[in-house]
């Protein structure tokens, strides 16, 4: 076979060929660790070559894991940051020192692998993880910051045994796969917590913090609940954070929790790292979409589900303006009838479908909102639908973008 010789053939091989969960849905999920496992022995054990800090949650898994890198990166420490999904560019996935893998990484990793890979039947994101895995350890980074993709327990990031594990907290969302209570989605989190490694807990739900206390006592793994922590609470009033959503608020002690831990566990991080960090978590590691202005009176948020959407609606309920215009996108697998609802009524929709092919039709998110008072038109195209927003839209109104990661990586 002749070898691929350019980024976008690299990349159209790994769309084309193998299944992807923003594609297929459920059915590109296995959701067993055999094949990473397995993959990581055919690739020498790239993950056992680094340090590393493991991060799941429902909301804010993110944002906590852009600014833990970015004060690592301040602290001096060659840091890689794995994360997903990608908004723009694939290579947002893997970071190296804030910088995106450079494409020939990429174009390399194919070609090398690429009769592995099309003797396994492997996801796109094993894949995606290998890559950065293997990227990692060529790179000789001193830590990675990795995001759990989906649960924990069953994810492909969980081969790691890292420095420290922090969740998040539990909301409800991919609850298919992952259970329909707290309590089990919060089980399927806490399989990312392993023996003898302290585990962040950064938010108190009374039905999931005894599944984390349940397991992190079995595996005898020190417990810390970020709630407590007066002195990540002090930091925190101390520091400028440029992540500004006002949800972002449990993601700093969070984060600050995990870095007073880690600089207990050995790691030279000072006060002057973490303001650093946590006042540049955009600049030095590309974070997008987290209540990001677009313009004066434009912001997106990529919050999809019943927890983020609840936080995004208190706080566009907290602004002043005149009037208040929601380009709104979602994919065809959520469950409407949970996230309408949150959705406020006295503004003018802008019904879009996202880019991608679990991309729910305008026509019938339109048809489905107006079972619950959210009137608008159907546009086609999310670009289409912020334009004619903008056209109508005075100086004194506010325009809201967002519903799906896609719908908000198309504007960012």
């Amino acid at each position: 076979m002749s070898p691929i010789k350019s980024f976008s053939e690299a990349l159209s091989f790994l769309y084309a060929r193998l299944p992807m969960f923003q594609r297929d849905g459920k059915a590109a999920l296995h959701l067993k660790l055999d094949r990473i496992e397995a993959l990581m022995e055919h690739l020498g054990n790239p993950h056992k070559k680094f340090k590393t800090i493991h991060v799941a949650g429902t909301n804010g898994k993110g944002s906590v894991s852009h600014s833990i890198a970015s004060v690592l990166q301040e602290a001096g420490y060659v840091t890689g940051l794995y994360t997903s999904p990608h908004l723009r560019d694939f290579r947002e996935r893997i970071r190296l020192n804030g910088s995106l893998l450079p494409e020939f990484n990429v174009v390399d990793f194919v070609n090398t692998h690429r009769a592995y890979i099309e003797t396994h039947r492997l996801s796109f994101f094993e894949l995606t993880v290998a890559l950065a895995f293997e990227a990692f350890a060529s790179e000789n980074v001193d830590i990675a910051v990795i995001e759990v993709g989906m649960g924990g327990r069953l994810d492909a990031t969980n081969v790691i045994t890292p420095e420290l594990s922090v969740i998040t907290n539990i909301g409800y969302d991919h609850m298919e796969f992952l259970g329909d209570s707290l309590e089990k989605i919060a089980y399927e989190k806490a399989g990312i917590i392993k023996s003898s490694v302290p585990v962040v807990i950064g938010e108190y739900q009374s039905e999931t913090f005894p599944v984390f206390s349940r397991v992190a006592s079995e595996r005898n793994a020190a417990l810390i609940s970020a709630w407590d922590q007066l002195e990540a609470k002090r930091l925190a009033d101390e520091i400028d954070f440029d992540l500004k959503g006002a949800y972002q608020a449990f993601n700093r002690i969070t984060a600050l929790t995990a870095l007073l831990k880690l600089g207990k566990l050995g790691w030279e991080i000072t006060p002057k790292h973490i303001k650093r960090g946590l006042s540049n978590v955009v600049n030095n590691t590309g974070l997008k979409g987290r209540w990001q202005w677009l313009s004066a009176n434009t912001v997106c948020d990529t919050a999809h589900n019943q927890a983020g959407l609840v936080q995004v609606m208190e706080q566009i309920s907290a602004l002043k303006f005149r009037q208040l215009h929601i380009v709104l996108g979602v994919v065809a697998d959520k469950d409407l009838s949970l996230v309408l609802p949150l959705f406020i009524k006295e503004a003018t929709y802008y019904f879009v479908k996202p880019d991608v092919p679990r991309g729910l039709d305008a026509n019938v998110l339109a048809t489905k909102a107006l079972e619950y008072g959210l009137q608008g038109a159907v546009y086609e195209s999310v670009s289409a639908g912020l334009l004619a927003a903008q056209s109508v839209a005075s100086k004194e109104d506010l325009i809201f973008v967002g519903g799906s990661t896609f719908t908000v990586a198309e504007v960012v």
